[in-house]
């Protein structure tokens, strides 16, 4: 438990989110849809509130293929373990929510690549890393990345449309054992983070009905701007915050 929850994080978002904004990639894939890379979260809930544009979520879970329209004003989120493909369809800009900030950089975003890559640690974290910056050659490799997303990701789509989901079910165990080290340093993000937020407001909760609202003589506001224009993540150009309880962009992104 986390003995003093103010001290945890002094200032996150609501909740201890994650936040960025996305534009999502136009570079046409194997398939001939231009979009971002295939992959899954472990742990974490993702919201994509779309702010513009148009185009859609193509997601793989145990209700099969789904392919969701976006537009702007319509929001779509994904529970641990679904995977999840950005379309572009014009324009598409979407603002990203992200359960438990922080996790999702740290290794719980896991790319659809081939079962090769999957099982090789240093395959996998060779094919994830981007080269730092934004210029051509950090473009360049993104999309190499990509590709290789979308090329198991493909495989896992077809099977389950045909009613197979031992492909897909055997990426998510693949994605578990690739991140299972990693956990500790999880938990003591979650701690210092959702965790804390959560004890913080029973904390309040307390005061509240304790007649002591203390913690209302620590009323302030706070303001940030992003941090990172363009970069590149998973889904597309990303601009990004930073904010207590985040971690640095996840393999270079």
């Amino acid at each position: 438990m986390v003995s003093d929850p103010k001290s945890a994080l002094p200032h996150p978002l609501p909740g201890a989110v994650g936040l960025s904004h996305l534009s999502a990639y136009d570079w046409e894939a194997a398939d001939g849809v231009c979009g971002g890379s295939p992959h899954l979260h472990l742990v974490c809930t993702e919201a994509y509130v779309v702010t513009g544009g148009r185009g859609a979520v193509q997601t793989l879970s145990p209700d099969g293929y789904r392919d969701i329209p976006l537009a702007a004003g319509s929001i779509a989120w994904f529970t641990p373990g679904t995977v999840h493909r950005m379309v572009q369809g014009g324009d598409l800009r979407i603002t990203v929510l992200m359960q438990n900030s922080g996790l999702p950089e740290a290794g719980d975003a896991v790319f659809t690549f081939p079962p090769e890559v999957l099982a090789d640690p240093e395959k996998y974290a060779a094919a994830a890393k981007l080269p730092p910056g934004t210029g051509p050659e950090t473009a360049a490799a993104a999309r190499r990345r990509r590709d290789l997303a979308v090329e198991g990701y493909l495989v896992l789509r077809e099977a389950l449309e045909a009613g197979d989901s031992g492909p897909y079910l055997e990426f998510q165990r693949a994605a578990a054992r690739l991140v299972r080290d990693k956990v500790p340093t999880w938990r003591e993000l979650w701690r210092a983070g959702a965790l804390a937020t959560a004890e913080r407001t029973g904390a309040q909760l307390d005061a509240l009905e304790a007649g002591e609202p203390v913690h209302l003589g620590e009323a302030t506001a706070h303001e940030a701007g992003p941090t990172r224009l363009g970069g590149f993540g998973m889904c597309g150009r990303r601009d990004e915050y930073n904010l207590p309880g985040t971690t640095l962009p996840y393999q270079g992104e």
